[in-house]
């Protein structure tokens, strides 16, 4: 029997633990997989699972705040830049865009535990969105306020843009496009044109001119 004492095995023990789940979160959903069955899959009894994190709600909340905390992180650098002008607030909202895809092509279970999320898994798990999602809009609300402020932007577009790219980029990253041969791709020059739609879907719903 392995000794859990030293700090560094539980450690290594909990990221394994994190990463197995994430996986079959993203992939069967919570409501479609057990502890037991995710304890399996680690290589870990339930009892264990139980010390580490405690239940499966437990540790699907450890998971999405792992996997948001990361997003986060980068999204403070990325609005780091005033809004005082169109430009800038244009310049910002790139940014946004570039970070969140990015962010999305590395990290597809995200995408895949969101919108298991968004078709009602888990639904008895309340705050989630509020805990994990809305303090990325607050973020990004809260940096872009003086051109809110100034009429360069409208706050309502705003918001429903934000999610307009949510669900753009959650389906490219997902599923690609279809190329002249009728295969999904995201090949590296598909996935410059994305990024340049996305700038464009930003200054065309924002009335922003285009950065120098």
């Amino acid at each position: 029997m392995a000794s859990y004492g030293l700090m560094g095995d539980t450690t290594r023990e909990l990221e394994l633990l994190e990463h197995i789940a994430t996986r079959l979160f993203a992939a069967l959903g919570y409501d479609g997989i057990s502890l037991s069955e995710i304890a399996n899959a680690a290589g870990l009894e339930v009892t264990r699972v139980n010390e580490l994190v405690g239940g499966k709600q437990e540790l699907y909340l450890a998971v999405l705040k792992r996997l948001y905390r990361s997003s986060e992180e980068v999204l403070e650098k990325v609005l780091i830049g005033a809004t005082e002008s169109p430009e800038q607030s244009a310049l910002v909202l790139h940014r946004v865009a570039d970070h969140y895809l990015d962010f999305c092509l590395e990290n597809a279970d995200a995408v895949r535990m969101s919108m298991q999320r968004s078709l009602s898994d888990a639904g008895h798990i309340e705050d989630v969105e509020t805990k994990y999602m809305r303090p990325h809009l607050q973020l990004i609300s809260e940096s872009l306020r003086p051109a809110v402020a100034a009429g360069y932007i409208d706050e309502e577009d705003m918001i429903f843009l934000l999610w307009t790219m949510q669900w753009s980029i959650h389906g490219f990253c997902q599923g690609g496009i279809l190329d002249e041969n009728g295969i999904r791709t995201r090949r590296p020059p598909v996935v410059t044109g994305f990024r340049r739609y996305l700038h464009r879907l930003v200054d065309h719903t924002l009335t922003l001119p285009e950065p120098r």
